[in-house]
């Protein structure tokens, strides 16, 4: 995907099903992306920041706790351009992503965090590797476009969304360019000529 497509959901998401259409693969990815957020929110809690960025630490309960810190700098940034890319799914988001960072922020205190954190992660890592060689049988979208693992959880939502029935015909005609997608790269590994170029 072209960088000119990073603000373009529509083929962000058709970039990410082309990679993503295999149900058990689908599925891991639904678990696991959301918890390698949260591993890096854990692991990111821990970076000291700038002394430039204001001290600000609200415990709101024994779960919850909120630091200015790199996590709410990334999940700020995040949020930003969800809302760039999709206004109503960002929104829908935000109750995640703060959950998320909240509890992140939290469990970064213990004493075990950050080893905690990075062996779930790198699990977590394992685990959708797996799903694309073993399920999918193809490589991650992230070998092709590393940039493309940024929106990864809104797209996700907005997938979750349109299998609910949320834009029924925008859901079609993603599915449509997503089969292409796939019949392109299918073409490509077998030695034809690309037919489409995204």
């Amino acid at each position: 995907m072209s960088l000119s497509g990073l603000f373009n959901i529509n083929k962000q998401i058709t970039f990410y099903g082309a990679y993503h259409s295999q149900s058990v693969n689908v599925l891991i990815h639904l678990v696991f992306v959301p918890v390698l957020l949260w591993t890096f929110q854990v692991m990111a809690s821990q970076l000291p920041v700038p002394s430039f960025i204001p001290p600000v630490h609200l415990v709101l309960n024994e779960y919850l706790t909120f630091d200015l810190n790199w996590s709410a700098i990334h999940a700020g940034i995040y949020l930003l351009y969800y809302f760039l890319l999709e206004p109503t799914a960002a929104l829908l988001y935000v109750p995640q992503m703060t959950l998320s960072l909240l509890t992140a922020t939290t469990f970064s205190y213990k004493p075990d965090a950050l080893t905690t954190a990075a062996l779930v992660h790198l699990g977590s890592w394992a685990a959708q590797f797996a799903g694309h060689y073993l399920a999918e049988g193809r490589q991650p979208a992230l070998i092709d476009n590393l940039i493309e693992v940024s929106p990864a959880t809104l797209l996700l939502l907005r997938v979750s969304a349109h299998a609910l029935g949320y834009k029924p015909a925008l859901r079609k005609s993603i599915q449509a360019d997503t089969a292409a997608e796939i019949a392109r790269v299918k073409a490509a590994k077998a030695g034809s000529p690309a037919k489409k170029e995204l």
